[in-house]
């Protein structure tokens, strides 16, 4: 077997040397491997072979995934896939085999989220700038939460797309009227929220115990309506999940008004990567968002 480009750096940064490296699923912008170690440990291997460069003081996907997961677990709210090592192209994290959902999974869930959000950064934005699958994502920190997600979120995206053909001038108008109305659109004033920030049912993953497991995360301090939106979007979140958040941590008023507001950046982030097919849902969230 040919070793992989990041095999001594592995091997140095854990002290055992690489026994075996098998290909297994794990996402769409790395190559992913479950990797045996001489000394009998298993670690799940993500290697950015095509590594996007990063702009500005961004660091390295890998660096900013694991910087990222290690946040989310000082919270000691809900299990995050523990950081084993990094390079600037790769990352080990500790193999999860995955069982059968628990029969509390949903409620776990739901509250280890609520616990999440509530021990939140004292501003909203992160320590350094970080990803969101392959986009970059400034978060330089703000005091001012409708501020925030129009100029560090939806303003850079929407001008993204515009520039690469793929989101129609009305469509960027709108967007751009929204993101003057955002200090009224926002709801009342709540500390940030830790986030996941990048919540679809694919990074919520489920432990050698039935128990949720967080993965793959773009971290920031945001209004924590953002993950519970993000949540919705594509589906795979159970009822019991919502009302178990709600019981431990209710929502603003007017919560559910507020679900497509949040829904315009994930659904900016996919015009983005994958083109004008997202176009029409980003449109009708944004009417929506309008009101």
């Amino acid at each position: 077997m040919t070793p992989p480009p990041w095999a001594d750096a592995l091997a140095r940064a854990t002290g055992s040397r690489l026994a075996s490296a098998t290909p297994v699923t794990g996402g769409d912008i790395a190559d992913s491997f479950l990797v045996e170690l001489d000394d009998g440990r298993r670690v799940f291997v993500k290697h950015y072979a095509r590594l996007e460069a990063a702009p500005d003081d961004t660091p390295p996907i890998a660096v900013a995934e694991a910087r990222g997961l290690a946040w989310l677990a000082e919270a000691d709210a809900i299990r995050v896939a523990r950081p084993v090592a990094n390079g600037d192209d790769w990352l080990a994290l500790e193999w999860i085999e995955s069982a059968p959902k628990a029969p509390d999974h949903d409620e776990v869930l739901g509250r280890g989220l609520a616990r999440l959000h509530a021990e939140g950064p004292s501003t909203f934005g992160f320590e350094t700038p970080n990803w969101i699958g392959r986009l970059p994502q400034r978060n330089d920190p703000d005091e001012d939460w409708a501020h925030f997600y129009g100029e560090r979120r939806l303003r850079p995206l929407a001008r993204r797309a515009r520039d690469a053909g793929t989101l129609p001038a009305e469509l960027s108008g709108r967007i751009d009227r929204l993101i003057e109305r955002l200090p009224e659109r926002v709801g009342g004033d709540e500390p940030p929220a830790r986030l996941h920030g990048d919540l679809w049912a694919g990074n919520a993953i489920t432990d050698e115990h039935g128990a949720p497991c967080l993965i793959d995360p773009a971290v920031y301090g945001g209004a924590r309506e953002v993950d519970l939106a993000m949540m919705r979007l594509f589906g795979g979140f159970g009822a019991r999940v919502f009302a178990a958040y709600e019981e431990a941590h209710p929502l603003m008023p007017a919560a559910e008004a507020r679900v497509a507001l949040y829904q315009a950046y994930p659904l900016l982030v996919h015009v983005c990567l994958f083109g004008g097919s997202y176009v029409g849902s980003l449109a009708r969230t944004v009417d929506d968002a309008l009101g």
